[in-house]
């Protein structure tokens, strides 16, 4: 009997495919489908049943699926093989001569998927085995990854029997063979990066779907659910509310943004508008672009078209206060989403950075701009609408990267001028990272604490939910017990050398697939330059190359030519990442030494600007999803600058941590 499931158009014993016949197969695989060219789809399907039917000559005991779907990149896999303790994830390409880089990389992330990212293949071997029906063929080895994930193997259709049965062959009798009802029932816990979440949320899908939601644990799903509530009944009864949702770096905070965004225009009525703002500009650069080049790739829609329905739900905090400024009317929007709130503007930062849209010398304007901060303005522009509004703002600590950021004690002193405005948050904005002082008794009644509304575990790296604690440390220079804060991160790799040129070979051995590698340095380490690297030659209008080009592309991040700062990654991420020390934050004796390039002599930072450098290789060390080199140069006795005295003892601190030397 063949049984019909969720995740695969058709599963059966192998011996049992043998013997089903084409016709009725191929009834499975139609009704499943959602091509668009049906004619040409079942005639793949058919040269696919065929070649697999003939590769089978040999007794193979194990199971088949087709059509295997991947949830996190919304594709499906052409087939896999489960033999004994081993997953074969086959891809075919009928009719090609060549076996394509793009090919390649497509059933790489297949493998990386199952292996990351599904439960009951977490410990299995995969083997990748790609299909050009027509090409010529190439010796292959069955050689494996450290995580056990084997080298491609390319295969045509007349030697794909020949490495079924080799890999049939290596099945030890004592292994221990997969049951293919458990592995189908395996849980499925994506970690997708925002790029890819953004895409997916546009297209109406839900967090539920991008995350894993596991009963009692602090999650994205739970939190959004109770974001959706507090709307709701802002709605129901007619109120003004503000809510404070913070978290670790890598959180979701942003994901949890955007998914509100989404819902709410897409799936709500019209007088629920939702917008998501940020002030981070390379940020919503990447995302509209990736979100534009998906729209064209997916629906052929018109770049133009689909900017004006992206922009009009995902923009910065810029255009949103411009369009604001000239007017006393309540905006379209009902809700608003800022993301990384404590990065808002304070009076004096927010009166600089308007006053150039001030063309024309308004003493009007000047008036307004001296007495309101960007908090202010905010809560003063929703606090127009008649009836309710909602601010959902994201709070990120320790991420505070630029000055005139006024944090959130702004946000919570200007909402002591709003009565009428009720506030939610968590007991964790306590902490020192987000919050150093402020009576809460002056909110009194109108403050809801919930701590659903912190994010503890970071989701960024999903071989590590705890680095960005790990990192904390490091940098504050609490080590005592760093072996075990080491053996919480065991998973997730960090490398540390002095060699620029060791750093970029170990990145691209890692890299498989479609993951992204780059180079990251401070927008302070102005004597990298030495070296070749400039962080803060990428403007944010072109930061979107570095991010969504693939990697034969000279503007990408994986040529490894670019680093970028602090300023173009907070708020993104890539795979694996090299970060450049700089001699701007340095390793003294028993402590850290802030630095600033004056002329051609480094001078000490001024004691109020030590949190921005702080944060800023927080933000640098946490943009990593699997693991990071740490370049630490070795410097030069002839340049001052640059001398090797600079950079020993934080190469010696990092060493001591007990990170591995290249």
């Amino acid at each position: 009997m063949i049984n019909f499931i969720k995740s695969a158009a058709f599963e059966n014993t192998i011996e049992n495919f043998k013997v089903i016949t084409n016709e009725e197969i191929l009834g499975y695989l139609s009704s499943s489908s959602n091509y668009s060219d049906e004619l040409n789809q079942k005639k793949a399907w058919y040269t696919q049943i065929n070649i697999l039917k003939d590769s089978f000559y040999k007794k193979v005991e194990g199971f088949i699926l087709f059509e295997f779907q991947i949830p996190r990149i919304n594709k499906r896999i052409d087939n896999i093989l489960i033999i004994g303790d081993k997953i074969l994830v086959i891809e075919f390409k009928v009719g090609s001569k060549k076996f394509e880089s793009k090919d390649k990389d497509q059933l790489m992330d297949y493998a990386l998927c199952l292996k990351n990212f599904h439960e009951t293949s977490f410990n299995q071997k995969i083997i990748p085995i790609l299909v050009s029906t027509e090409a010529k063929s190439i010796d292959f080895k069955l050689n494996y990854f450290e995580d056990d994930i084997s080298e491609l193997i390319c295969a045509n259709k007349n030697n794909l029997s020949e490495i079924i049965s080799f890999v049939g062959d290596q099945i030890e009798n004592n292994s221990i063979k997969i049951d293919l009802q458990s592995w189908l029932n395996g849980v499925y816990k994506p970690t997708p990066t925002i790029i890819e979440a953004s895409k997916a949320l546009y297209r109406n899908h839900n967090i539920a779907e991008l995350t894993h939601n596991e009963a009692g644990s602090n999650n994205l799903y739970q939190t959004t659910q109770l974001l959706n509530k507090t709307i709701d009944n802002a709605k129901k009864y007619q109120e003004k509310r503000i809510v404070f949702i913070s978290g670790v770096p890598g959180s979701g905070k942003t994901l949890i943004g955007l998914n509100i965004a989404c819902e709410r225009r897409c799936l709500h009525n019209e007088d629920l508008n939702a917008v998501y703002l940020s002030g981070n500009l390379p940020l919503v650069n990447v995302l509209t672009e990736s979100l534009i080049k998906d729209a064209k790739d997916r629906d052929n829609l018109d770049r133009n078209k689909s900017k004006l329905q992206i922009i009009s739900f995902l923009q910065t905090i810029n255009k949103f206060v411009i369009d604001n400024l000239s007017t006393l009317k309540a905006p379209s929007e009902r809700i608003i989403i800022f993301d990384e709130a404590q990065r808002a503007w304070n009076k004096e930062r927010f009166s600089q950075e308007l006053q150039k849209n001030n063309s024309k010398g308004d003493a009007g304007f000047k008036a307004f701009l001296d007495e309101k901060s960007q908090p202010q303005f905010l809560i003063d522009v929703m606090n127009r609408h008649e009836g309710w509004a909602v601010i959902i703002c994201l709070i990120g600590g320790g991420q505070e990267i630029n000055r005139g950021e006024a944090g959130l004690e702004e946000w919570l002193l200007t909402l002591e001028k709003f009565p009428n405005w009720k506030v939610s948050m968590s007991n964790h904005l306590g902490d020192q990272h987000f919050i150093s002082s402020f009576n809460f008794d002056s909110l009194k009644e109108r403050l809801y604490l919930d701590d659903l509304l912190y994010l503890k575990f970071s989701n960024r790296s999903f071989r590590s939910e705890k680095l960005s604690f790990v990192i904390s440390k490091i940098l504050e220079g609490e080590i005592k017990n760093i072996n075990d804060y080491l053996n919480e991160i065991k998973n997730y790799q960090i490398k540390i050398t002095r060699s620029l040129e060791k750093a970029k070979k170990y990145l691209r051995e890692k890299a498989r697939g479609s993951e992204r590698i780059g180079l990251l340095a401070s927008s302070q380490a102005k004597r990298l330059k030495a070296i070749g690297i400039n962080p803060n030659l990428i403007t944010p209008k072109e930061i979107h190359h570095w991010f969504l080009r693939d990697k034969n592309d000279i503007r990408s991040s994986n040529y490894l030519e670019d680093a970028i700062s602090e300023f173009k990654v907070q708020g993104l991420e890539i795979d694996w990442a090299g970060v450049i020390w700089g001699g701007d934050f340095i390793r003294g004796e028993d402590k850290w030494i802030y630095q600033k390039l004056a002329g051609s002599k480094w001078c000490l930072e001024d004691k109020s600007k030590h949190k921005y450098k702080l944060n800023a290789y927080r933000v640098l060390l946490t943009r990593a999803r699997q693991g990071m080199v740490i370049v630490v140069p070795k410097g030069d006795l002839q340049d001052p600058t640059r001398s090797t005295n600079l950079f020993d003892p934080t190469w010696n601190y990092l060493r001591n941590i007990g990170f591995d030397v290249l």
